[in-house]
């Protein structure tokens, strides 16, 4: 059975849930043998590798590209996945530039043909489908996130250590410094997104999105139009140039839902959106719509929330 290597992304020892994905798409191709700089916790694999070197003790895109090509090298793998995410994109170009490889990136289906790899990718922000084929004597591929159930398989799993040989010159690119400008819930991990788009008509207007945000537990979104209009900061903004969601509830609130934003929060599982043109891009795609004026229908909503919260009498 041909062996597949994944790169698993993680935080603290915890695997992100993208990699998981990764791994899913991997035991359909072959023996998995996941890989992760330091200590991890994976299951569901039949190897796990944790890379480890002083270089490493954060994130440097070449020297980890450094590692695995070495680790390529020692297993002879059939295939190397890593999930598409910036990291894992970024790390899996300098792998296939060490190795002189051909890298499909974002693969959303994979059909193996005696050797062959014809593939489905998303393209340009997920609003274009391509067909291609992949053939080389190692695959290189990331995974589009959220295209594959995360894998939830247990068991025991034998752990293995590899030390690679790391020349000083790839600590030219590395992250130096962490600096925390939020903790707690944020736009990735909060299971609630409430976003508002120019239909919510000014900085003041967000008050009852934080409001109805705040109570169901989730985080407060936008598109870009709002910080264009310095309404709310980048780092609220969701699309195709801002952050990518899947919560299991996304309030979209007065956005018309251009493609850029569609795509930064069309793996959420269930879409809301509240806007008073029937029209809207958002509102014809979404699961459900609330056609009105959005401030007296979220205040009317934070309300019954309210009533619904409170102790019976």
């Amino acid at each position: 059975m041909s062996l597949v290597l994944v790169f698993v992304e993680h935080q603290a020892g915890e695997p992100l849930e993208t990699s998981l994905q990764s791994i899913t798409l991997a035991g359909a191709l072959g023996e998995v043998c996941s890989v992760s700089v330091g200590a991890c916790q994976v299951e569901g694999v039949t190897r796990h590798v944790e890379v480890q070197h002083p270089m490493l003790s954060d994130y440097a895109p070449e020297a980890i590209a450094e590692a695995l090509a070495q680790l390529i090298g020692a297993e002879s793998p059939s295939a190397v996945l890593a999930s598409g995410t910036e990291r894992g994109n970024e790390v899996m170009a300098h792998v296939a530039t060490l190795l002189d490889l051909p890298l499909a990136t974002n693969v959303s289906e994979v059909r193996p043909d005696e050797g062959v790899w014809e593939l489905t990718r998303t393209r340009w922000g997920g609003s274009l489908l391509e067909e291609a084929t992949l053939t080389a004597q190692v695959k290189l591929a990331t995974v589009a996130p959220h295209t594959f159930q995360a894998s939830d398989t247990k068991g025991a799993v034998d752990v293995e250590t590899f030390e690679p040989d790391l020349p000083e010159a790839l600590q030219r690119t590395r992250v130096v410094e962490r600096v925390t400008i939020s903790e707690g819930i944020t736009l990735t991990t909060a299971p609630v997104v409430v976003s508002g788009g120019r239909g919510v008509g000014s900085p003041e207007g967000f008050g009852i999105l934080e409001e109805l945000a705040a109570l169901l537990g989730g985080a407060v979104g936008c598109s870009r139009v709002v910080t264009n209009n310095g309404w709310r900061p980048h780092s609220d903004q969701v699309g195709q140039t801002g952050t990518r969601v899947a919560p299991n509830l996304y309030v979209a609130c007065g956005i018309s839902g251009a493609i850029q934003h569609w795509v930064g929060m069309m793996a959420s599982k269930n879409v809301l959106a509240i806007n008073n043109d029937p029209e809207a891009p958002m509102v014809t795609k979404a699961d459900y719509a609330v056609i009105g004026d959005l401030h007296p229908i979220l205040e009317a909503v934070v309300e019954e929330v309210r009533r619904r919260r409170q102790p019976a009498t």
